[in-house]
């Protein structure tokens, strides 16, 4: 039997946690995967130094995940058509805005056979339509593609503490071997079928977060932020199945759904920055890069584009809290109203 060659696109801090589980995984399993798994790693100086050089001498991604080893069979590539060559297993997880341009350099050197897995929490949400990444690089590489997303902290789970994942994928085989790709004693999978499910929930977590961080900068208590994710809850639940007919109710009941909202609106990035922004009336983007290390922020992004596609569709009172949050960050609206007019 053909052994599958695993590659993974991105290497933040999320991507090396996820480096470090299928570095080990691939080796639980020899007679599925090949040991080595190359890394597409974008090309930066850290510390005076190429930081792919750095990954593969130290097996640790200093800038991003500092302090956690990568199993050794961890191979940071600097060049995507490298990286991805023959590659029968791909592992996306890089941020939304670069996934066109990756899939255009790699297209040509993947194997035939290929099949992909994305980690990108986002959706393409113009006024015309969604678009989730999955079926983005579905349609660019000709492959079938699942979603992983879950209530996963990276630091958390580089440091082994037990957490839940949901992958969604159309192919029973498929999940099965991602299964093994991504389950362990600390990272434990479940997979359904419903990926649309699976990423529509990864994305619209991150309003519901920057609301509950508004609530948190303004001192309002766990009460509030309990009714902001409720609300939250079922304002995705409402987007899911107005916008997406085959989204299930049970989807928002694994980790994906709820589980990944109580986090994220507990620890997240979106939560910090929407906090940080009320106690310090500093614009969004300059506490972007203040505070996340060169991260981007997808709650506000979001929640404007979601605006945009409920306003082409005159459905933007339906939807008060995600209405709230982007009339908050994009419209001066007091940030008060994140209890008043939801």
């Amino acid at each position: 039997m053909t052994k599958e060659r695993v590659c993974i696109i991105g290497s933040g801090n999320w991507g090396s946690a996820v480096g470090k589980i299928i570095g080990e995984n691939v080796i639980k399993h020899p007679d599925l995967f090949e040991p080595n798994v190359r890394q597409w790693v974008f090309e930066e100086q850290f510390k005076g130094e190429k930081l792919t050089t750095l990954i593969n001498r130290l097996n640790e991604n200093p800038k991003y995940l500092p302090g956690i080893k990568l199993p050794s069979n961890i191979i940071a590539e600097p060049s995507i058509k490298e990286a991805s060559r023959d590659a029968s297993v791909i592992v996306f997880v890089l941020p939304h805005q670069f996934v066109r341009g990756v899939c255009e350099e790699m297209k040509d050197c993947i194997a035939p056979n290929a099949k992909a897995i994305s980690l990108i929490k986002g959706l393409e949400i113009k006024p015309e339509g969604v678009t989730l990444f999955s079926e983005e690089i579905s349609r660019k590489l000709g492959i079938n593609v699942a979603a992983l997303s879950g209530a996963n902290i990276a630091d958390e789970v580089a440091l082994e503490r037990f957490c839940e994942s949901t992958i969604g994928s159309r192919s029973e085989e498929d999940g099965q071997l991602f299964f093994k790709l991504f389950n362990t004693h600390y990272f434990k999978i479940n997979v359904i079928r419903d990926y649309v499910g699976v990423e529509l929930c990864g994305a619209l977590k991150n309003v519901v977060a920057v609301g509950a961080g508004i609530s948190d900068g303004l001192g309002y208590g766990s009460n509030t932020k309990a009714a902001i994710i409720r609300l939250g809850l079922m304002e995705m639940r409402k987007f899911g199945q107005t916008f997406f007919g085959t989204v299930e109710d049970t989807t928002f009941f694994e980790s994906c759904g709820v589980a990944d909202l109580i986090t994220t609106c507990s620890g997240g990035r979106n939560r910090k920055v929407a906090e940080a922004f009320v106690k310090t009336k500093k614009p969004i983007d300059v506490l972007e890069k203040e505070l996340l290390n060169g991260q981007k922020l997808q709650g506000t992004l979001t929640a404007h584009e979601v605006h945009q596609f409920l306003s082409a569709r005159g459905m933007t009172k339906d939807f008060a809290l995600f209405e709230t949050v982007y009339r908050i960050v994009y419209e001066n609206a007091p940030v008060e109203s994140i209890v008043r007019d939801i």
